[in-house]
């Protein structure tokens, strides 16, 4: 049997680690001396001890790690584990590669190189009725509201194949703030037809005519769409208009899977500040 202090230093972790590993119950000692409360673990344990290790040093969460150890079939768990740890650090790194690209491009504006489209239009915008759902995004961001729109979105395609109708473009989304709450009401449809039909699992929604709005043009991904709005936002103000409703997102084009291809227009009624 092992001390707690020599437990540690063979699996170079602190003392105070392995009494947390104890508290949640993914590694308690073997025996604890009822009168002294000295905690003393076995040579069997150091395998359980080592997967800890491995597994932290990964990235794992210890949740994961306590289902890992208590599994019956632990090699098909640590499998499960790997796989699962990995396909979120491929995710990570695609992020963050996203990231660099946006702050070289970024960069390339600053000096005056840069590609991104900055021409802003002042122009009236057409009323049109949607067929639309709406999600709750914990703040603004593509980081919060992409994943509202991934999951509300597949919702609303069925709801209208499945009334017998095929979703319309332009796709359109808007956002609203939610009052008392960091919280960004996230609104997205489709183009209704021509005579709107209702059916459960869309609202059938009116969005009045904008009769100035500043339009910029997006060329690109979602994860890029923040400076795109950015730089409408900077034009808006050194033009010397303000806000004065919801903003839009008009999706001209974003039927391809290479997001790269996409347009969108960007719009935000206006009227001089």
């Amino acid at each position: 049997m092992y001390t707690i202090g020599v437990f540690a230093a063979i699996g170079r972790v602190s003392v105070r680690m392995l009494r947390h590993y104890d508290a949640i119950g993914i590694l308690p000692p073997e025996h604890v001396d009822e009168r002294t409360g000295y905690r003393h673990y076995s040579a069997a344990q150091l395998g359980s001890l080592m997967r800890i290790v491995e597994l932290r040093d990964l990235g794992c969460g210890l949740d994961e790690i306590g289902a890992v150890l208590a599994a019956s079939d632990q090699r098909t768990a640590l499998q499960d584990a790997l796989v699962h740890r990995r396909a979120e650090l491929e995710a990570s790194v695609a992020a963050d590669a996203g990231r660099l690209a946006r702050i070289a491009e970024r960069l390339r504006e600053l000096e005056g190189t840069g590609t991104m489209s900055t021409n802003v239009e002042y122009r009236p915008i057409e009323a049109v009725t949607v067929y639309a759902v709406e999600g709750r995004a914990p703040g603004m961001g593509p980081e919060n509201v992409s994943p509202v729109i991934d999951q509300i979105m597949p919702g609303l395609i069925g709801a209208i194949e499945g009334s017998g109708r095929a979703p319309r473009e332009p796709g359109v989304f808007w956002y609203e703030s939610v009052p008392d709450s960091d919280e960004l009401a996230v609104h997205v449809s489709f183009t209704a037809d021509p005579v709107p039909e209702t059916a459960e699992g869309y609202e059938v929604v009116a969005l009045p005519a904008i009769p100035t709005a500043a339009v910029l043009t997006h060329h690109g991904d979602m994860p890029s769409i923040g400076r795109s709005w950015m730089a409408l936002m900077d034009q808006i103000v050194a033009d010397g208009y303000r806000i004065v409703g919801p903003t839009r997102e008009i999706y001209l084009d974003a039927e391809s899977a290479d997001q790269s291809t996409w347009v969108t227009d960007l719009v935000a009624p206006v009227e001089k500040a």
